[in-house]
Formats: C-alpha cells, sequence, structure tokens
C-alpha cells in the first residue's frame, strides 16, 4: 500500500477567532424590545360594524419616534404608532401603540443621532406593525397594515426643517 500525502501540516496562515476580532465602524445591541403601552378602542361597538359593510373606512396613521437616554450609549427608543379610523364622521376604532426598546450603541457622537433615529426604528418597525395588524383584526376590523417607513427620508427631513428655522421636530410620518 502507497501511503497518500494528507497536507496535515498546519498552514503558515492566520486564523481569527470570534473574540479576537474587531468591529470596525459603529455597533448597536439590543437589550430589550417590549410594549409600553397599547391602547385599541372602538368607542361605537356594536353599530360601527354594521356601518363597515357599507361605507369605504378612512384610516389615518400616525408614526413618531421618541429617544430617551438610560445610561452612558445606553437608549430608550419608542416608536408611536396612533391609528384612527372613521366612518361617515363617526369613530370606528383608535389604536395606540408605543413599541419600544433599549439599544446600546458603540459609536462616534455624530453617529449616534442617525443610528437612534434611523437604524433603532427600523429594527422596531416590523414588531409594532404587526402588533397593530392583530390589534385592529382582534377588534374586529380588517387589519390595518402600515406601509413601510422610510426612517431616512424622515430623518433627513427633519434636518433641513431644523436647517432652515423650523426647529426642533419629531421625526413622524403620515
Amino acid at each position: 500500500m502507497a501511503e497518500q500525502d494528507s497536507n496535515a501540516t498546519p498552514s503558515d496562515e492566520t486564523v481569527t477567532t470570534e473574540s479576537e476580532a474587531t468591529v470596525e465602524g459603529p455597533s448597536l445591541m439590543v437589550s430589550a424590545q417590549y410594549i409600553k403601552d397599547l391602547s385599541v378602542e372602538v368607542p361605537g361597538a356594536p353599530t360601527i360594524y354594521a356601518l363597515m359593510q357599507k361605507n369605504q373606512p378612512d384610516v389615518s396613521v400616525h408614526i413618531d419616534v421618541n429617544v430617551q437616554p438610560l445610561q452612558d450609549k445606553t437608549y430608550e427608543v419608542v416608536l408611536i404608532v396612533k391609528a384612527d379610523c372613521k366612518l361617515d364622521n363617526q369613530v370606528a376604532f383608535l389604536v395606540e401603540l408605543s413599541y419600544g426598546g433599549v439599544f446600546t450603541l458603540r459609536a462616534n457622537n455624530d453617529q449616534i443621532e442617525p443610528m437612534l433615529l434611523i437604524e433603532c426604528p427600523r429594527l422596531l418597525f416590523p414588531f409594532a406593525r404587526n402588533i397593530v395588524a392583530d390589534a385592529t383584526r382582534d377588534a374586529g376590523f380588517p387589519p390595518v397594515l402600515l406601509s413601510p417607513v422610510d426612517f431616512m427620508a424622515l430623518y433627513n427631513q427633519q434636518k433641513q426643517n431644523q436647517q432652515k428655522g423650523g426647529g426642533e421636530q419629531p421625526a413622524a410620518a403620515n
């Protein structure tokens, strides 16, 4: 039998383990996500359901982002979603959700604000979207499916308003 060379000798390449790897650029860690507040109101129940069969509902949605510092480089970001539905000038339902997350950032000071107002809400949004859809469906209405939100465009719009002398305005989407 002939012996085969199995190249079993270690190579000269350097292998870096995860613990040795360094991450370049900013980083973000999600410590917690939670429903801070959820309210569903159907003030016209049960008669509003009959109106729903005959009329087209008018649903409006407002989205806002609030940031609260907790500790050094740790922040609470709360995505606030308010949806209301009207039928013939009657309120069919009101849904208000405050969906929060605790984020720890490792970034330069000039990178923190965009991370808090763009990346953090972007991570929270799919969960808030699902909660609003479930809440409206569970209230007896078709689910409100929130359209994707471009948090970067909202942030840029907010910055432009501040530069034009519009003052500090919260990030919001209608």
